[in-house]
């Protein structure tokens, strides 16, 4: 390949992950356009059900060892790896899904009767809470830490640009504009918010940073 194909991903890919893409004869820059801030907080009730949507969110929990007042509470998860990182540390899951209007649907359908606990960042979507309130479903949310914009201007001009959140796409914008490049993008959600920025939006097979990479991939490879 005379000219390797220019991927940037906005956030810090792990060497395994950087290297798929070198193996594929592309070059990465990378770097994290947002930033996890953690927050105390204090938990106001213990209602049936917990409800984590990220990783960050059950990190925060661990991290401010509030596991005492949740303990054989059991889970409800958005994506896989939030659903691991949840069983990993003691709690049973007993529903999970990739997206959050899919878990949305299963708790308004099946336990519309319950309540449920929802940790949660500052900037989280609507979708989960508006449909359990729709549904008047009890629900307490709790917002366990902050997303905070860290955007970079970039010096070179990439043929691809990896997406693994809305914040991630804000953040980019700030400092850089997007022609012709091609968005490989986490998930639906992510796509959606580069909606009115580009067409070129490409959306991973599974919402995975992994997905997202092979998706890259293959396009160039085509």
């Amino acid at each position: 390949m005379q000219n390797p194909i220019r991927i940037v991903s906005t956030k810090k890919l792990s060497e395994k992950q950087k290297q798929q893409l070198l193996s594929a004869d592309f070059s990465i820059y990378d770097e994290d356009f947002i930033r996890i801030q953690n927050k105390d907080f204090e938990i106001e009730t213990i209602n049936d059900y917990l409800i984590f949507t990220s990783q960050n969110a059950v990190e925060n929990v661990l991290l401010y060892n509030k596991i005492a007042q949740i303990n054989n509470r059991e889970c409800f998860c958005v994506g896989e790896k939030t659903k691991t990182l949840v069983e990993q540390n003691n709690f049973e899951v007993i529903e999970y899904s990739d997206y959050a209007s899919e878990l949305a649907s299963v708790i308004c359908n099946q336990y519309s009767n319950n309540s449920f606990t929802f940790f949660c960042g500052n900037i989280r979507k609507d979708v989960l809470p508006d449909a359990l309130q729709l549904a008047r479903i009890k629900f307490e949310e709790v917002e366990v830490y902050e997303t905070l914009l860290t955007s970079h201007k970039i010096d070179l001009v990439p043929n691809g640009i990896l997406f693994f959140s809305p914040s991630a796409v804000e953040s980019y914008l700030q400092e850089n504009k997007i022609d012709d490049e091609i968005c490989f993008c986490i998930g639906n959600t992510t796509a959606e918010a580069l909606k009115y920025v580009t067409t070129n939006r490409i959306i991973a097979n599974q919402p995975t940073v992994e997905s997202a990479i092979m998706k890259c991939i293959e396009y160039y490879r085509q």
